[in-house]
């Protein structure tokens, strides 16, 4: 697993302490993939109800706050693939 994914994971599991209520992934350029479920967060490339992609450095800066999913979507930083209400209130959770 890459530092990038490894990282990803960690933070993401903070933020979301209890879970997300459907199954999404994160598909990060040229590093792998997450799953964020009820469980939490963790590596993996399961199938899921929505997939955001987006480089590194766009989901970096959505988890810090520095920009957000729906600004980074709007200006094709980050791509959705799937159910867009599963999306949005995944969204609402990162900020």
């Amino acid at each position: 697993m890459s530092d990038v994914i490894e990282a990803a994971v960690k933070a993401l599991n903070e933020k979301m302490s209890d879970g997300f209520d459907g199954v999404a992934k994160f598909s990060i350029q040229g590093e792998g993939d997450i799953i964020i479920d009820s469980e939490g967060a963790r590596a993996g490339d399961d199938e899921a109800e929505v997939t955001l992609t987006a480089d590194a450095e766009t989901f970096q800066a959505i988890m810090e706050g520095d920009i957000n999913p729906t600004s980074a979507f709007m200006t094709g930083k980050l791509t959705i693939d799937g159910d867009m209400g599963m999306a949005m209130k995944l969204g609402s959770v990162l900020t």
